[in-house]
C-alpha cells in the first residue's frame, strides 16, 4: 500500500489550505530552498560533483484566493461556490500564492539536507505536514531514469512514531508541472493512488463533484485523479519501512474520472489503472522483526544511509535491491523467515511469490504490468518526493501494524510492524506528537556501485 496523501493545513483567516491553481498571484514571492545532490560516476562513492537543486513545496499546501483580492477560493475543505461554480470558472478567477517554507510549512534546507515538520504554528494557522519535490531550476522538476542506476541518501527519522511517514519516492509526473504556476509552485503531482484529493488537475479545477472528507476539516474528494507510476524507496517511520514499486497504465501522467479512478480515494480500491497496494519489501512483514527499528541491526534512532539499486538498462528492469549503511557496516535486506518466500531484492518472480504466500485474491501489480511497467515509468523519468504525513484513510497500519487491523496476524503478510491496531489515528498523532520531523540530506545518484563503497 502507498501513502494517501491525506495531509492538510489547519485555516485560520489567512488560508493555508490544501489547494493547487494554475495561476500565478503577487501577495507572497516563491523563493524555493536551495538544496544540493551529487550525481556520481565512478566507484565506490569518490567520484561525485555537487548539483545545485532547489525544493519546492506541492501547490495542495498554498493559498488560494480569487484573482486580485483575498477572498479564499477555497477554505476548510469546500470551496468558494461563487469563484468556484464549475472547474472552469475556478481556473480562471483563482490563483495560487508563493510560500513561507519555514514559518508556515516547517520546511527548512541545508546546504545538502532537508528537514521537514510535522507540526507548525504559524502567524495565521497551524500547518500538518508537507509535500515537496526536487527542481533542477526554478521553473523545471530534476528528472531521474532510475534502470541501471542507484539512489542513495541519508535519514534521521529518530522522532517518527507510530502513524507518521516521512517517505522519499518516485512518481512519472510532468517535468514543468500544469498551467501559468507550473512546477514552479508545485504543480502536475500524481500517483499510483489516482490522487483525487487534489485541487486542480491537468490544467483544470476539481470543483465538480467534490465531496468534503468526514474525518478531516481540511480534505476532500474530487470527481478528477492524477494516476501515473510510482516508485516508494522509502516509506517508513521509527518502527517499519516498506520498499514498494507500483505499476501503472499508461506508465506517464493520465486523468481518471470519478469511481473508476480506484486506489484510496475510491469504494472500489481495484476500479482503476493502477497498482494500489504495489510489490512491496517490508522485513517485519517477510517474519524478520528484529532487523529495522531502535536498538535493531538497522537502528533507527541513528541517523542511517540507505542505497536502493535499479538493475537493469533502458526500461528493462530486472530487479531493486536495497543495502543499509549503519556505523561503518554495510547491512543488506535480510532473508525472510517465512516458508516458501527466499530472497532479499524485488524481482517480478518474488512479486509472484508474495503473491502465493500472502495469499492475495488481488495483486494488481501483476495486474497491471508488474516490473515490465514500472521500468518503462522510471524510462519516462521520475520526480523526486520528500514529504511527511499522517494518514486519514488507514491509520498507518498497512505500514506500521496489522493490515487488515481484524486479520490474523499469524497469516503471512498482515504482520507489518509492532505499532497497535489502535494506533496512528491523525488526532492522537497530531496532538501527542507535534514535533515530529525527518531529515533527508546527502543525496547520491549513479550507475550501480558509484553511490557507496559495497565490500
Amino acid at each position: 500500500m502507498v501513502s494517501s496523501f491525506a495531509l492538510k493545513a489547519l485555516t485560520a483567516f489567512f488560508s493555508v489550505s490544501s489547494v493547487a491553481a494554475q495561476r500565478a498571484g503577487k501577495e507572497q514571492s516563491e523563493t524555493h530552498p536551495k538544496m544540493n545532490w551529487k550525481r556520481c560516476t565512478g566507484k565506490g562513492g569518490n567520484s561525485c560533483t555537487n548539483v545545485n537543486g532547489e525544493i519546492v513545496i506541492d501547490a495542495n499546501w498554498r493559498w488560494v484566493h480569487v484573482k486580485g483580492g483575498y477572498t479564499n477560493c477555497y477554505d476548510g475543505n469546500k470551496w468558494n461556490t461563487t469563484a468556484c461554480p464549475d472547474n472552469k470558472s475556478c481556473v480562471q478567477n483563482c490563483e495560487l500564492e508563493g510560500a513561507d517554507y519555514s514559518k508556515t510549512y516547517g520546511i527548512t534546507a541545508g546546504s545538502d539536507s532537508l528537514t521537514l515538520k510535522f507540526v507548525t504554528k504559524g502567524e495565521y494557522a497551524t500547518n500538518i505536514g508537507s509535500r515537496t519535490y526536487l527542481m533542477k531550476d526554478s521553473s523545471n522538476y530534476e528528472m531521474f531514469k532510475l534502470v541501471g542506476n542507484e539512489f542513495t541518501f541519508d535519514v534521521d527519522l529518530s522522532q517518527l512514531p507510530c502513524g507518521l511517514n516521512g517517505a522519499l519516492y518516485f512518481v512519472s509526473m510532468p517535468q514543468k508541472g500544469h498551467g501559468d504556476a507550473g512546477a514552479k509552485y508545485g504543480t502536475g503531482y500524481c500517483d499510483a493512488q489516482c490522487a483525487r484529493d487534489l485541487k486542480f488537475i491537468d490544467g483544470q479545477a476539481n470543483v465538480e463533484g467534490w465531496t468534503p472528507s468526514s474525518n478531516d476539516p481540511n480534505a476532500g474528494v474530487g470527481g478528477m485523479g492524477a494516476c501515473c507510476a510510482e516508485m516508494d524507496i522509502w516509506e517508513a517511520n521509527s518502527v517499519s519501512t516498506a520498499l514498494t514499486p507500483h505499476s501503472c497504465q499508461p506508465e506517464g501522467y493520465s486523468v481518471c474520472k470519478d469511481t473508476g479512478c480506484g486506489g484510496t480515494y475510491s469504494l472500489d480500491r481495484y476500479a482503476g489503472s493502477c497498482d494500489a497496494n504495489g510489490c512491496d519489501f517490508n522485513p517485519f512483514r517477510v517474519g524478520v522483526k528484529d532487523f529495522y527499528g531502535k536498538g535493531m541491526t538497522v537502528d533507527t534512532s541513528k541517523t542511517m544511509t540507505v542505497v536502493t539499486q535499479f538493475l537493469g538498462s533502458g526500461s528493462n528492469l530486472q530487479e531493486i535491491k536495497r543495502f543499509y549503511v549503519q556505523g561503518g557496516k554495510v547491512i543488506a535486506n535480510p532473508e525472510p523467515t517465512i516458508p516458501g518466500m527466499t530472497g532479499n531484492s524485488i524481482t517480478q518472480a518474488w512479486c509472484d511469490k508474495e503473491q502465493e504466500i500472502f495469499q492475495e485474491e488481488i495483486y494488481p501489480f501483476n495486474k497491471y504490468g508488474g516490473m515490465a511497467s514500472m521500468g518503462k515509468g522510471m524510462d519516462l523519468g521520475m520526480v523526486l518526493v520528500m514529504s511527511l504525513w499522517d494518514d486519514h484513510y488507514a491509520n498507518m497500519l498497512w505500514l506500521d501494524s496489522n493490515y487488515p487491523p481484524d486479520g490474523d496476524s499469524s497469516k503471512p503478510g498482515v504482520a507489518r510492524g509492532s505499532c497497535e491496531t489502535s494506533s496512528g489515528v491523525p488526532a492522537d498523532v497530531e496532538s501527542k506528537s507535534p514535533n515530529a520531523q525527518v531529515k533527508f540530506s546527502n543525496i547520491k545518484f549513479g550507475p550501480i556501485g558509484s553511490t557507496f563503497a559495497q565490500p
